[in-house]
Order: structure tokens, then sequence, then C-alpha cells
């Protein structure tokens, strides 16, 4: 039962230690950039608020859950305010163990844990976090405390190869942020079809659940369907004829994306010559 300390106060530094105290792990602090974010967080985990030099003497385990472009700058101010043994994990999904490296230079055992999920709030974050896949990756003490979170969490945890994180968090973009990307441009396309947005949204809501629910169970390439795994190249023509009223983006996103799905057509069984032919037109883009 070490001490646990976090350091963050945003949505997963508030989401995880919550979770973690409510499962009976002895969370001591959070620290953050400004007492005012640390009082808030503090009063969601339900534990101390200190600064950040002073996590490290009330806990020998820290999470670290930070912005991206600070988890370094964390890590060594704990490393310089004397943290010289015990365990660090940090929940960026870009980077592998060695951003934790001024900590395992003094001696902290350091590891990844990415929890693979979308946390738009805090609240929000405690009810979709169990259960959830986390990425994991570093040296073998701290591993093993982050396999042991991942289990009080009922998740499932995934070993990251060392240096393929970044692989790693690029498909967790695609199929999160980049799913709402494409949603928000099928909107887009909705509206210039003189449909209102909300009226949209809602209207693409079951196809968007069939469609994610279908791939998930099939896999995506049985769950494909449509002009392009028909060899129908004259709709495509058409959709790609209507895209110059929309902006730019959304054209590049749907012959771009377009080209990816003749990959899974082809492992359908589409024609290699039809397959070629709606490549050349995706890429001509007319």
């Amino acid at each position: 039962m070490t001490p646990i300390g976090i350091a963050g106060s945003g949505r997963v530094a508030q989401a995880l230690g919550r979770l973690l105290a409510r499962r009976g792990e002895p969370v001591a602090a959070v620290a953050s950039r400004t007492s005012a974010h640390a009082a808030a967080a503090a009063a969601f985990i339900g534990c101390a608020a200190v600064p950040m030099e002073e996590l490290p003497n009330r806990a020998a385990r820290i999470l670290i859950a930070v912005r991206d472009d600070s988890v370094e700058h964390v890590a060594g101010q704990l490393a310089a305010a004397g943290m010289r043994a015990g365990a660090a994990l940090h929940t960026c999904g870009a980077h592998g163990p060695e951003i934790l490296a001024p900590l395992a230079a003094a001696g902290v055992s350091s590891a990844v844990f990415h929890p693979l999920q979308t946390i738009a709030t805090p609240e929000q974050g405690v009810g979709a976090l169990p259960g959830s896949a986390f990425a994991i990756s570093g040296d073998p003490d701290a591993v093993e405390w982050a396999v042991a979170i991942c289990g009080l969490l009922g998740g499932t945890p995934l070993r990251v190869a060392p240096g393929r994180m970044p692989l790693y968090h690029a498909a967790a973009v695609l199929a999160s942020n980049y799913v709402t990307a494409l949603l928000d441009a099928a909107v887009i396309l909705m509206v210039s079809a003189g449909i209102d947005r909300n009226t949209a949204l809602g209207a693409l809501g079951p196809l968007v659940r069939a469609s994610i629910e279908n791939s998930l169970a099939l896999g995506p390439e049985k769950a494909l369907t449509g002009p392009i795994e028909r060899g129908d190249l004259e709709t495509v023509r058409r959709h790609l004829g209507g895209l110059g009223a929309v902006p730019r983006s959304v054209g590049e996103l749907y012959r771009f994306a377009g080209l990816h799905a003749v990959g899974l057509a082809r492992r359908r069984g589409l024609p290699e010559a039809k397959a070629r032919e709606i490549e050349a037109l995706l890429r001509e883009g007319r």
C-alpha cells in the first residue's frame, strides 16, 4: 500500500485519481502547475493538494498525467525535488518511457500507462475508463504497477513494443479523433445538401453506430458496404463532382478514405481492373 501521488490536474488525472481512490488505493496527494488547479483536482479525487516539489515526499509511486509537451518537464521537477526510487508512470500515448529520462537517471522505475479511451470530462472518464485497454511499456517494476492498475479497472493491458508508441498512438487518433472529424465532414455535406445541422447529426447517428458495430463484430473487411465495395465507378464520380462546393478538407477526406476503402474492397474480391479505375478516379479528384 505504498502511497500514490498524481502529477497533473486535468481530466485524465482526475478520473484516474478518483478511480484509484475508490478502489482502495492510497492516493495521498495531487500537484499541478497552479495551487487552484491542484485544489480543484484534490477535491474531485479526495486527497491533499501539494506543490509539485512536495509530491516525492508524499508518495513513492507517481502517476504523471499532464499535457504531452509537459511530461519531460514534470519528470525533471520530480527528480530535482529528490525522487530517487519507487515508480513513475506517464499517460502520454505518443511517447515511450524514455520521456521520463530524468527520473530513470535518478533510479526511478519508469513506464507508460496510456488509456485507450476518449475523456471529455473527469466525470465521463470515471465511467469510461473501467474496462478500457491501456498501453503499457517500460521498466519491470513500473510495468508491474501499470498492469496492477489495469487489473483494478478491469481493463486490457496492451504491451507496446519498444519504440513503437507513435504507431500505437496514431492508431488511437484514427479510431477516435479522426472518426469525429469524418462525422463533422459528413455533417458539412448534409448541410450543403440543404439539411439542418442538428437534423443531419440525428439522421447520421444510426448509420454511424451500425457501421462501427458491424466493423467491430465482423472486422472492417466484411463490414464494408457502399459504392466502392460494389465497384460503382459512376456513383463515385458523381460524388467527386459535387465536392467542389464544400471545403477542400472535406473533399480530401473523401478521396483518401476512399483510396483506403479500395484496399478493403480488393480483399473482399473487387476485380483488380475495377479497383484500379476507382483508384485513378479518386487520385484525379474528378
